[in-house]
């Protein structure tokens, strides 16, 4: 203080010495310069104003110059404390529910029967009685063919048919000729053998038979004997004639009959009740058994529902479920199923598997193709263990939440990897399934993170969620 005291008189005495030189300046210049006019009188008084004002603007910086140098430094700093505080935590309980919530998957409808009609042979489309759209019933004509070539082929198995017949009319009227020519020659021989014995037992007493006689008699039943083997030989032959030509003639017929019933398929019924969905040939159209079909017929009355269930849901389902859809064509209204066939196989790439639902649709109102919306059921088998979102803390490594256990008198913290399932609102309060080493009613931090490290000595208090 007294250094500034002492810096303020200097300044102030150097201030009166300018001042005093200034007003000596004055004086001289006023006494030589007397004659001069008005104006140059005006201008001294103004030189020495602004005079003023300098040496006062000097004096002001150095008083303030002095001020700052000379401030004390303060020495009062806050100090850290030497104990670290106990952090307090917020705590909620593990809870145990029936996961009850409601999914939303996505679905086909699909016709519950569904038919590409192709023609059984080439053939052209002489008639077609139905289009696209049509509602059909089993058995009804849906379109008629005509195969000229098929005609042909018929025609032409009869006419062979027919004409082994005439062969084989032939050949057993022939086979009836010989079997009596061998019964006659058969019945000739008996006579020649029973002369032949008479002769020869009368040859016995010398000189009543000629002995050229008898062996006469020998070569005649020699020759009956040849006779007959031939005629049954002959007989056999022409039997086995029969058969052949009786054999042709079933192949023959059977031939004509398969062309026969080939032509049935000329003719196009429906296999089922049902709708025309695609319609591809007119009358004239070349119809072939493969490629592009005829006709494909769907029947739509009943439909089938397939849905994609993923692997964690599958638990839910229950053959005979009844189950509610939403279809983007119909807002606001509401359909079901019923869960009727189950796959009991997982897609490899998607990881879900497919469910089937039986829909009525005897209205017609729903078609297939169109993709509803199905609110599945999620159960499981045993109640789970629930905790808020924010308990769980999630890092690159680890899904965990912070459990506080007892230990003593104190309250240490504790970091239990957990994986997340389903959520679900119970009673206004968001919570998340979680699946790992807990327990309901363990005691776990309400906001899980890994800025509060494992056995960390915590103060705990009761979150109102």
């Amino acid at each position: 203080m007294k250094r500034l005291l002492l810096n303020s008189g200097t300044v102030w005495k150097q201030s009166n010495h300018f001042t005093a030189e200034a007003q000596s300046s004055a004086e001289e210049a006023q006494s030589v310069n007397q004659s001069l006019c008005a104006t140059s009188a005006f201008f001294a008084p103004l030189r020495l104003k602004k005079l003023l004002i300098f040496l006062f603007s000097i004096c002001s910086l150095i008083l303030s110059l002095a001020a700052c140098g000379g401030a004390p430094k303060s020495q009062s700093q806050t100090s850290p404390s030497p104990a670290s505080q106990t952090p307090t935590v917020n705590v909620v309980t593990v809870e145990s529910h029936e996961l009850n919530r409601q999914l939303r998957l996505p679905g086909e409808l699909l016709p519950f029967e569904d038919v590409a009609i192709y023609a059984k042979v080439q053939s052209f489309v002489e008639q077609i009685t139905v289009d696209r759209g049509s509602v059909v019933k089993r058995g009804q004509l849906l379109a008629r063919l005509r195969a000229p070539e098929l005609d042909a082929q018929r025609s032409e198995a009869e006419a062979r048919a027919s004409a082994v017949n005439s062969q084989k009319v032939e050949a057993q009227a022939r086979a009836a000729s010989i079997r009596a020519q061998r019964v006659e020659a058969e019945a000739k021989l008996a006579a020649e053998e029973a002369t032949f014995k008479r002769l020869k037992a009368a040859s016995a007493t010398p000189g009543v038979v000629a002995g050229n006689d008898v062996e006469i008699a020998e070569r005649s039943v020699e020759s009956g004997r040849a006779r007959v083997q031939a005629l049954n030989e002959t007989e056999r032959a022409a039997q086995a004639q029969i058969k052949t030509l009786d054999e042709n003639e079933r192949a023959l017929k059977e031939a004509a009959r398969s062309a026969s019933n080939i032509e049935s398929y000329l003719r196009i019924t429906a296999p089922f009740d049902g709708v025309i969905t695609e319609r591809n040939v007119h009358p004239g159209s070349l119809a072939l058994p493969t490629g592009t079909p005829m006709l494909r017929l769907q029947q739509v009355s009943r439909l089938r529902l397939v849905v994609a269930v993923p692997e964690t849901e599958v638990a839910g389902v229950a053959a005979g479920a009844k189950l509610n859809f939403t279809l983007p064509a119909f807002p606001g209204e509401s359909f079901s199923g019923t869960i009727s066939r189950n796959s009991r196989s997982l897609d490899a790439k998607t990881r879900t598997m497919p469910i089937e639902l039986d829909v009525a649709n005897a209205s017609g109102k729903l078609a297939p193709g169109m993709f509803p919306e199905v609110q599945w059921p999620t159960r499981r088998l045993q109640p789970s263990l629930f905790v808020p979102p924010a308990a769980i803390a999630t890092t690159t490594e680890r899904s965990f939440v912070i459990r506080i256990r007892a230990n003593g008198s104190e309250s240490l913290t504790e970091w239990v990897d957990v994986k997340r399932g389903a959520s679900m609102n119970q009673k206004g309060v968001d919570l998340v399934e979680v699946f790992g080493d807990l327990a309901a009613g363990d005691t776990i931090a309400a906001r899980g993170t890994d800025e509060l490290r494992a056995a960390t000595k915590v103060t705990v208090k009761q979150s109102n969620k």
